[in-house]
């Protein structure tokens, strides 16, 4: 299923590209380190983090929305 692009993510992705001078691998390749770094913050967390402060929730490291 193809969701529709959403108005201010397209613009996002305008910037990121502009930022890389339109280099689209060099833009995936820092947005995919981006991902790593943050997954690892991710991991780091939730090991610092108790189930009764977060009252039972805890972060997740895959996107559940497909």
């Amino acid at each position: 299923m193809r969701m529709e692009p959403i108005p201010t993510l397209l613009n996002d992705v305008d910037k990121a590209l502009a930022w890389h001078d339109g280099d689209t691998r060099a833009t995936i390749e820092t947005l995919l380190r981006d991902c790593e770094h943050l997954r690892g913050q991710l991991v780091l967390a939730k090991g610092c983090i108790s189930r009764g402060l977060t009252r039972g929730w805890t972060p997740e490291l895959e996107r559940k929305d497909g």
